[in-house]
């Protein structure tokens, strides 16, 4: 199945009913948000499990902006599978663990990762290690025998930049390991990231080693 058609398989979910965000990604809800595909060609959930209780929806938006980027990471980065994370419910709210995604512009992309033998691979997802969320990596980007690949992971950043401007959706903020940065923008896309995209100055609350976080900005209406 192509990317096109997962795209359409996604619009069509809600046909006549257009996503509505409600307030701020820290409080707020959604109505006629959208569930991700689970697989394609070239990207999957971080979970079956999460996915089917529901922890994988967004507005609409976001979600044409993620496959269109997937799309072009098809092309940029054709090695490479590329793994999201935690979206949201599909009516938004409160959504614990995490302090945002209550809108259905938040999104958790996992790290892409290659072996110690620069083999494609993916993050370890397990009851065990909370489906990858705690899994370690160090200051280089290790953990075991995997090998954060900060090329692919610049790529999938600019790509989604890309993608959300020629959808009319802006990227409010993006919270990466800040020891991660400067390995960010050593790469061919580094100044390009660096001059485009609102990076969180500061420690976030919790490590974001394992994924980076997007929050993307689309107009929404008051929170009644």
């Amino acid at each position: 199945m192509c990317l096109c058609s997962l795209a359409f398989a996604v619009a069509g979910t809600q046909a006549g009913a257009p996503s509505q965000c409600y307030g701020t990604v820290s409080n707020g809800r959604l109505e006629n948000g959208v569930k991700l595909p689970v697989h394609g060609p070239n990207f999957t959930a971080y979970s079956n499990i999460g996915a089917t209780v529901g922890r994988t929806a967004v507005h609409q938006k976001v979600a044409d902006v993620m496959l269109a980027s997937y799309a072009a990471l098809a092309v940029s980065a054709p090695a490479m599978t590329f793994v999201y994370g935690e979206t949201g419910f599909p009516e938004g709210g409160p959504f614990k663990p995490h302090k945002t995604h209550q809108n259905g512009l938040s999104v958790d992309f996992f790290v892409p990762l290659r072996t110690s033998k620069g083999t494609p691979a993916m993050l370890p997802s397990t009851i065990r290690n909370r489906f990858g969320y705690r899994v370690e990596f160090d200051a280089r980007g290790r953990f075991q025998d995997f090998q954060i690949d900060f090329d692919a992971y610049a790529e999938h950043l600019y790509q989604l930049h890309r993608a959300a401007l020629a959808h009319g959706v802006g990227i409010a903020l993006v919270i990466v390991e800040p020891a991660y940065l400067p390995l960010l923008f050593a790469t061919h896309r580094g100044a390009y990231l660096r001059e485009h995209l609102p990076f969180m100055t500061g420690q976030p609350w919790v490590r974001h080693d394992e994924h980076f976080h997007v929050d993307f900005a689309i107009p929404c209406k008051r929170l009644s």
